[in-house]
């Protein structure tokens, strides 16, 4: 029987009881402790349990750091288990501070704040951040603005990170140390916009080239320099004008401070050459330039530094048509032009470069006046005449009508073949139109006389002569004069007065008949006419037999002309 001076087993574990309370009650708990002991790399710490626990020093250290503890500290642990095998209790230090960290953390992700926190470890796709004792997820595209190589410099160094996303249940932080740096970057631009106004002079360092352009940092935002704002002269890529990490001085030539974009200019900081440029380069004008640049309409000619002319592929050459620019000139090539028109609002030269040469169609009336003899290839053959190549790499028509006597045009084509060396009377040339009239047949002997006037072979203006018929057409008949003379043309309505006579069909090859001599055409070719004899044989038998007053009827005189003609 127990007494209070002499109490049993059972009274013990009451009172014990009742000092410690309930034991189960400390487990999964964060409670405060007291180190009792530190044991080489581990801290002996009471919680007021039945025995002490004992902690890695590691575990009371910041990342990268020593552990500042010693005997008689009081610090917070998780008491994992009353009791293990050994009789000691299970304490640790990284799940004490790792629940007070995430209740801490919560209260800020609600809150929207940073949080502090030090990169420590590297894992598959980032980093692992310790937030005051919760382990967090740093991606590796939220380590920065832009991406990092090497992260070393970065790590064990406290610095604020935002929180992404939270999982208490799984035990899953993400962070991101990039939306800081831009909020932070935001602020700074929004400052510093707001510094800034257009027109203003500042300096800045290139951070980035591209195609269209260069990047330069003012201080803590950037600006575009577009490469039409670099120089007035041409830039074809801006590598060819700046570096990465140059010092530049720009003007700020727009400001949009709802986009925070701002365009930058140096050019405008240079002399406009356009100024007084239509005086400079009066129409007319000759000048030296070089080419820059080649497209498919034409090229650009650099007269100075900032001012180049359009040099169009119609105003390239003479002779060379519908051909690529880079078939003519080619780049950096010096040539002379003349200025053809001027706007020096839309900044636009037109420059002419065939007119800087001489015209080849005036070199060539110049030197081969009409009648004058010349030589050349046959270039091409076509259904109406033949191309000759001549000098000054012009070309001359030779029609068909005026390459041989005697014969019908598509057989006179014939006659010859592309490649083939000829030679040829010039007949007319025409510098405006870019025609040259050429004549073969009229080099041959018996040949009408190039530049005459009165007659052709022997014929003359308004003679009758007897012709022989060489080929039937719907529009005529091609005739012959005489038995080895010029060819001719009689058109179908100079074939009679009356209608029935007009019918070239009632005529024959080899047939001959009269017909008077009209005229010549451009290349002498006599022109006949049946008609024009006929009314001149009436108005000769009018003349010769009296008229109506005469008291004669117009049946009797036709009738004595019809009798002296056949007489004749």
């Amino acid at each position: 029987m127990a007494t209070a001076a002499f109490p049993t087993r059972d009274d013990f574990a009451a009172l014990l009881n009742e000092t410690l309370g309930d034991n189960e009650g400390f487990e999964g708990r964060v409670v405060k402790g007291t180190v009792t002991a530190i044991e080489n790399d581990l801290a002996v710490i009471d919680v007021g349990l039945k025995s002490e626990g004992r902690v890695p020093l590691r575990e009371f250290a910041a990342p990268g750091q020593k552990a500042d503890l010693k005997v008689g500290d009081e610090v917070e642990v998780f008491v994992d288990r009353v009791e293990n095998t050994h009789g000691e209790a299970m304490l640790s230090r990284d799940r004490a501070r790792r629940e007070a960290a995430w209740d801490k953390l919560e209260g800020e992700f609600s809150a929207g704040n940073r949080v502090d926190g030090v990169i420590f470890g590297r894992v598959k796709g980032g980093f692992t951040v310790d937030l005051g004792g919760a382990v967090a997820f740093l991606p590796g595209s939220q380590v920065d603005i832009r991406p990092v190589r090497d992260v070393q410099p970065l790590m064990d160094l406290p610095q604020p990170f935002q929180i992404l996303k939270m999982d208490r249940r799984r035990g899953n932080i993400v962070v991101s140390r990039r939306a800081v740096l831009e909020e932070t970057r935001a602020e700074q631009r929004t400052g510093l916009i707001q510094s800034l106004h257009e027109g203003q002079v500042i300096d800045g360092v290139v951070k980035n080239i591209t195609d269209y352009g260069a990047f330069v940092d003012l201080g803590g935002i950037d600006g575009l320099l577009h490469v039409t704002d670099l120089s007035y002269k041409r830039v074809n890529h801006p590598s060819e004008v700046l570096n990465i990490g140059d010092t530049v001085k720009v003007q700020i030539i727009r400001i949009n401070r709802d986009t925070q974009r701002i365009s930058l200019g140096m050019k405008q900081l240079e002399s406009d050459p356009w100024e007084g440029a239509a005086a400079k380069y009066p129409i007319g004008a000759r000048f030296h330039g070089r080419v820059t640049n080649i497209t498919e309409y034409g090229a650009f000619v650099e007269l100075e530094a900032g001012i180049e002319g359009l040099v169009h592929v119609s105003e390239m050459s003479w002779t060379k048509k519908n051909v690529h620019p880079g078939k003519i000139v080619s780049t950096s090539q010096e040539v002379d032009v003349i200025v053809l028109e001027v706007d020096q609002e839309k900044r636009r030269i037109s420059l002419g470069l065939k007119q800087a040469q001489q015209n080849p169609w005036e070199a060539f009336a110049e030197k081969h006046p009409v009648g004058s003899q010349v030589e050349g290839e046959v270039k091409n053959a076509t259904e109406f005449g033949l191309f000759i190549g001549l000098e000054g790499d012009v070309d001359g028509m030779v029609h068909m009508s005026d390459i041989a006597w005697g014969i019908s045009g598509e057989d006179a084509l014939n006659l010859h073949r592309k490649g083939e060396m000829v030679t040829a009377i010039v007949l007319d040339v025409d510098v405006e139109k870019e025609r040259i009239s050429l004549g073969m047949k009229q080099l041959e002997r018996g040949a009408p006389a190039a530049g005459g006037t009165a007659s052709a072979g022997g014929l003359k203006k308004n003679e009758v002569i007897t012709v022989t018929v060489l080929e039937v057409r719907d529009g005529g008949l091609e005739v012959q004069a005489g038995e080895d003379g010029a060819t001719g043309f009689i058109k179908r309505s100079d074939l009679g007065r009356d209608r029935d006579e007009q019918r070239p069909e009632r005529f024959q090859v080899g047939q001959k008949f009269d017909a008077m001599v009209t005229g010549f055409d451009r290349s002498k070719k006599p022109t006949f006419s049946v008609k024009a004899m006929q009314i001149a044989e009436e108005k000769q038998a009018v003349a010769q037999y009296g008229s109506s007053d005469s008291g004669a009827s117009l049946g009797d005189i036709l009738g004595a002309a019809l009798k002296a003609q056949e007489k004749k």
